[in-house]
């Protein structure tokens, strides 16, 4: 809905689309409770947003006759009322999120501000959620939020799908986004679900409509719709009963999408038609890896080192290098992971991120060493905002408690 009223009212009036948006949305909230949810919810807010969208208008027309401002403002109603009816129609709304995409991930932003911007208006994410993500702080998050949208405003960053040699950059910050925003939906920041279905539905919906448009028939994009079919795959699985976390190696693997895996592979195919292979399509191929073990104990293991360790090469980050560690304890045992997770350069990122404090507990606990154990787990269970994760880890340090040191832990790799 805010691409759709972008494109009437102007990137430079963009603020404005939001705040159109918002006061629908707020306007259902306080109906539909009494009156009940209509049977066509999204027209039902379409057409709420567009008579509020020429109430803008209009008001801001009188507006201008009264105090004779010069001010490039809306345009006129008799412009906007027809647009209106055009733009809330399925097709014109795909090619609006899309131009969307590629208006947030202009090259005039810093790359942080496209994907912080791109994450709020597209995909509904909070500042603290963006944050998250993005490994920063949520004042932070909110100074870019308003420089980015200032930018747009003042420089007129055009409301478009580039073309030609401009398209490439473009198009590996929206890959960038929707990486992180199907991210935040398969491990939940803030809600009390630790898996926000909805997030990663939006992601895969945002990636698969770009794959299907011209200036999305890439590799980088093809491989990053295998990844996320890859990991949507096990969604059923990574649940009990009770809606705690289960870990890879307690999941039942027959509760798999099969269907959904087959379109991975499918995707992983299509993005090998480049001549260089990038970090999605490893990442894709360790998920693949994953998905093709008939069961934990029969793990390709030492293929998925192999491919963390191409994926290091062109990718060194500590959060790669701590995710090959775990994979590394399964074929080198516990003590060389933690051999390795020492020799991790630049290590001090990761002492804010939960899950390598996560990962140290686990490690020493397999070693026996439950003192060490209590207090990485301790310490993570301080950094993590997810309460399913905290729930987690509080089982873990129960485990390492004086006579509970036999209970199976899983392999931390959810």
């Amino acid at each position: 809905m805010v691409s759709a009223l972008t494109r009437v009212f102007g990137t430079h009036n963009l603020a404005l689309a939001e705040d159109v948006v918002q006061e629908a949305l707020v306007q259902a909230l306080r109906q539909w409770p009494f009156a009940g949810i209509p049977k066509n919810p999204a027209g039902w807010l379409y057409q709420v947003a567009k008579n509020k969208a020429i109430d803008v208008v209009r008001r801001e027309q009188v507006h201008l006759r009264l105090t004779h401002d010069a001010r490039d403002g809306l345009p006129p109603a008799r412009v906007v009322e027809p647009l209106l009816d055009d733009v809330f129609v399925d097709e014109e709304i795909k090619d609006d999120t899309l131009r969307m995409m590629f208006t947030c991930c202009h090259p005039a932003l810093p790359l942080e501000s496209q994907i912080a911007l791109t994450l709020k208006i597209l995909g509904g994410f909070s500042s603290a959620e963006i944050a998250r993500a993005l490994l920063t702080q949520d004042a932070a998050i909110q100074k870019r939020l308003y420089r980015a949208k200032q930018r747009i405003r003042e420089e007129r960053i055009a409301f478009e799908v580039p073309a030609g040699p401009e398209l490439g950059s473009r198009l590996r910050a929206v890959l960038s986004v929707l990486y992180l925003m199907f991210n935040e939906g398969y491990s939940a920041s803030f809600a009390e679900h630790p898996i926000r279905k909805d997030v990663c539905v939006e992601a895969m919906r945002l990636c698969k409509l770009l794959t299907e448009h011209p200036a999305g028939q890439h590799p980088g994009a093809f491989a990053l719709m295998a990844l996320m079919c890859f990991h949507a795959a096990r969604f059923d699985a990574r649940l009990d009963d009770s809606g705690h976390l289960l870990m890879l190696k307690s999941q039942d693997r027959s509760k798999w999408d099969r269907t959904l895996i087959s379109e991975g592979f499918h995707y992983l195919e299509r993005s090998a038609s480049g001549e260089e292979i990038d970090e999605i399509q490893l990442e894709a191929g360790i998920a693949a890896a994953h998905c093709i073990a008939v069961s934990y104990e029969r793990t390709d293991w030492p293929r998925i080192v192999h491919l963390y360790d191409l994926l290091l090469a062109i990718k060194p980050s500590p959060i790669v290098a701590l995710n090959r560690a775990i994979a590394f304890a399964e074929v080198s045992g516990p003590r060389a992971a933690l051999d390795a997770l020492a020799a991790i350069r630049e290590r001090e990122v990761l002492e804010s991120y939960p899950f390598y404090p996560a990962t140290l507990g686990e490690l020493h606990l397999r070693l026996g060493d439950l003192d060490a154990a209590a207090g990485h787990l301790e310490r993570a269970i301080v950094l993590t905002s997810s309460p399913a994760e905290k729930r987690f880890l509080r089982q873990k340090l129960d485990a390492s408690r004086p006579g509970q040191a036999g209970r199976s832990i899983g392999n931390s790799s959810a």
